[in-house]
């Protein structure tokens, strides 16, 4: 075990969905406890800005190409990435999208994208990098899911589903590949913004009602999943396996809003 806690020197971690939001938040906590970085996006070239903030960090970093509902550019990606530092350790599985309507409005297509990119993606991107882990019997394996793998929301339907799915499909990749020394956990962020509802935070009196019902009194800041994703990229969560870790300010314990006071 190394002397310090959670370095994470001399592995080599990649991040999928990385060219904004969490993505980018991940790659630097990660970079910050010693790793090397390797990034992908739809197109690589929306990583430049972020791949030389990694540099400036002292760690190497690779920019590749990657849509997740395409399974060749999967395959690609997956060679790539242990072609570019010679191994690949660390996995956060971050890519996804949404789409907000009404259940009676939701479309084929809508319900299409969403599960293709958050469940199916997710499963092919943590198959195809473990064939790359199993060999060298270690790995972990981070999916990010949400608060909505244990909750459901209205107007959320193939998200909750896909992240529900998420949740399940970590606990069956985790009993597979646990003996090979690759653990598989699912990182639950609750309530944070991003580019997918940065609209819904404009709305003061939701991001009020949102807070009220948070124990800790605010939604969630990038930050507050550092220490989470590096544990459990670490050698320190070695016997932490299947789980779905919630950084949510404690929104799951079931807090409702307080009746105002007249």
């Amino acid at each position: 075990m190394s002397e310090k806690f959670f370095d994470l020197s001399g592995r080599v971690a990649l991040v999928t969905g990385a060219s904004r939001g969490l993505g980018q938040y991940f790659g630097r906590a990660l970079a910050k406890a010693g790793a090397d970085i390797i990034v992908t996006s739809r197109k690589k070239e929306d990583l430049a800005e972020f791949a030389a903030e990694i540099e400036g960090m002292g760690r190497r970093v690779a920019c590749l190409d990657l849509d997740v509902r395409n399974f060749d550019s999967i395959q690609q990606m997956a060679e790539d990435a242990a072609s570019a530092f010679g191994r690949i350790d660390i996995l956060v599985n971050n890519a996804g999208c949404n789409v907000r309507k009404n259940s009676m409005e939701i479309t084929w297509d809508d319900w299409n994208l969403v599960l293709d990119t958050n469940l199916r993606g997710t499963f092919f991107v943590a198959r195809e990098i473990a064939k790359h882990m199993l060999p060298n019997n270690y790995g972990r394996i981070i999916n990010i899911g949400s608060v909505t793998s244990v909750f459901g929301y209205a107007g959320l339907a193939p998200y909750c589903a896909s992240r529900g799915g998420t949740k399940q499909l970590t606990m069956s990749l985790a009993d597979e590949w646990g003996p090979h020394g690759v653990t598989v956990n699912c990182l639950a962020p609750g309530w944070f913004k991003t580019a997918q509802n940065a609209v819904m935070y404009e709305d003061e009196e939701w991001v009020s009602y949102l807070s009220d019902r948070i124990p800790v009194k605010r939604p969630g800041q990038p930050n507050d999943l550092d220490g989470a994703v590096v544990f459990l990229a670490s050698e320190e969560s070695r016997y932490l396996t299947g789980q779905t870790l919630l950084i949510d300010g404690g929104i799951t314990t079931g807090a409702t809003r307080a009746t105002p006071k007249k």
